[in-house]
């Protein structure tokens, strides 16, 4: 099918190859163009050098080479940030968590239904439109308030959608934690999650709440992958993320955030 050069271009990164060609038809049917890989090794290196840019990934996380959760790590400790939709074999909770663990922004148990996998790249390019275009908007507003208020004591505006504590601003529309010297471009999970803590601060937030109501995984199982996470995003926020002072550990049942410990 022919489709226009601005169509968003889909990186399907699957070595099932009946399900590939399944999958590239039906998102051709759907408007957008595709590329697919189905060796992880060929597929990282295309990801972290494309010739054009990339919308969102379908990322199979058992591929032969390099398994897609590590592709997922090395293409966010590279800085790029394109939407990952990761498809998780046997739909355990374990492959879920450190599919999120390592940067994935949405996860899809196989076997799957196929409207529900187009209605979830939808939900992620629009998602990332909305973003990108807030994040525009507010800048320009912001930059036109600076240059009203000049020179006032009262020249400082919080963004709309943010959260501002210890000189950090997390910007859930921009999806950027500002930290003193350094701007950190979070995941939709990692916004999600902290948005979930931020909402709620100073109350303990179980590993239960975390897996039901941010990442909707339903079944007993092993949180190292939370741990993991947190981990993460206390190297965001924190003056020493060793000896935490604003994300707290409450043993044994989960987590608390703390804007003025």
């Amino acid at each position: 099918m022919n489709h226009s050069p601005t169509s968003p271009l889909i990186a399907l990164i699957e070595d099932e190859e009946h399900l590939a060609q399944g999958l590239l038809f039906n998102l051709s049917a759907e408007g957008y163009r595709t590329h697919h890989e189905s060796d992880g090794d060929a597929a990282l290196a295309y990801l972290l050098a494309p010739p054009e840019p990339i919308a969102a990934i379908v990322l199979d996380c058992m591929l032969p080479g390099t398994d897609g959760f590590a592709i997922a790590r090395a293409l966010r400790d590279a800085h790029c940030f394109t939407p990952i939709l990761m498809l998780t074999a046997r739909a355990r909770p374990e492959d879920i968590l450190v599919g999120i663990e390592a940067g994935a922004d949405d996860y899809l148990p196989k076997p799957f239904n196929l409207n529900i996998l187009l209605v979830r790249i939808k939900s992620l390019l629009r998602r990332t439109q909305w973003h990108s275009t807030r994040s525009t908007e507010l800048s320009a507003a912001e930059a036109s308030l600076r240059g009203a208020a000049e020179g006032s004591a009262s020249s400082s505006h919080a963004p709309a959608d943010a959260y501002t504590f210890n000189h950090r601003t997390i910007r859930f529309d921009a999806l950027e934690l500002i930290a003193p010297n350094r701007t950190t471009h979070l995941t939709v999970m990692e916004a999600d999650l902290l948005r979930y803590l931020t909402d709620r601060a100073g109350q303990i937030v179980s590993r239960k709440q975390i897996l039901e109501e941010v990442w909707r995984v339903r079944e007993d199982t092993d949180t190292r992958a939370i741990d993991n996470f947190i981990v993460r995003l206390r190297r965001y926020i924190e003056d020493d993320p060793a000896n935490p002072a604003h994300l707290t550990t409450v043993r044994g049942i989960g987590y608390r955030f703390l804007p003025n410990p």
